[in-house]
């Protein structure tokens, strides 16, 4: 099986957020992601990550407001300075939280231009953040209206542009249900490129329970294909975190 993480943005909400790292251990996690860990005290998820005996597996970059802000802007034509800017603070919390990955948001746009924005943008940042491994995402455009990375043949494309040991995939689970309805094909042809995976049930994004993915299956083939890296929980529980662990066990 593979190594499983919970993400404390959506997990165990039913708890204040510092909190959250000591539930996740006592519930059989070993690592944890939090998307956007800047509003929160740096040192104090740091102890509690060291207390818990967790891993810190991802964070989003950049640093935007959640609520109503743009969540990322690296494929946004016009905004490179400020892509470059929000870049090194997130390196700046990462110097504590030290993640394991740092998922890098394309944000909404189009076209041939902001592809040619993301590819530069990405090159800088790799440049920047040698010893860091960093991420893309494709994200649906149901769930995130106008984002650029929507799909995985130009992630591809992006990637093999980019050509940088620590620049990978993720690949979540969900999203590819969403964009292209077939989970197992879509990791069957782009997995080999990915270094981080998230999940949620569909539909509903609850728990990875039943549903329309097949989890138990596409578990053993990540197995199968030697995946070694952390599988993520990210999705919404319908009841309380702990009723609905049964797809970790």
């Amino acid at each position: 099986m593979p190594r499983f993480a919970a993400n404390l943005t959506w997990l165990f909400q039913e708890l204040p957020f510092m909190e959250r790292f000591r539930a996740a251990k006592d519930a059989g996690f070993e690592g944890v992601e939090v998307l956007f860990p800047y509003d929160h005290p740096t040192q104090d998820m740091r102890d509690q990550l060291i207390f818990s005996r967790l891993s810190f597996v991802l964070m989003n970059c950049p640093p935007p407001n959640a609520t109503g802000g743009p969540q990322g802007f690296a494929a946004v034509p016009g905004v490179e300075a400020r892509f470059r800017r929000d870049f090194d603070r997130t390196l700046r919390f990462a110097q504590v939280l030290k993640p394991l990955h740092i998922h890098i948001m394309a944000g909404a746009a189009e076209g041939p231009e902001a592809e040619a924005v993301f590819i530069e943008n990405l090159r800088w940042a790799v440049a920047r953040a040698p010893r860091q491994s960093l991420t893309i995402e494709p994200i649906n455009r149901i769930d995130m209206p106008g984002y650029f990375l929507a799909d995985y043949d130009t992630a591809a494309r992006v990637l093999d542009a980019v050509a940088a040991p620590n620049l990978a995939l993720q690949f979540d689970a969900y999203h590819a249900h969403r964009i292209t309805g077939d989970v197992m094909g879509t990791w069957a042809a782009h997995g080999h490129r990915a270094r981080h995976v998230q999940v949620a049930g569909f539909p509903g994004r609850h728990e990875p329970l039943g549903g329309e993915i097949d989890y138990p299956a596409f578990f053993a083939r990540l197995d199968a294909d030697g995946y070694t890296g952390w599988v993520s929980g990210e999705y919404a529980p319908e009841t309380v975190t702990g009723a609905g662990l049964a797809w970790i066990g």
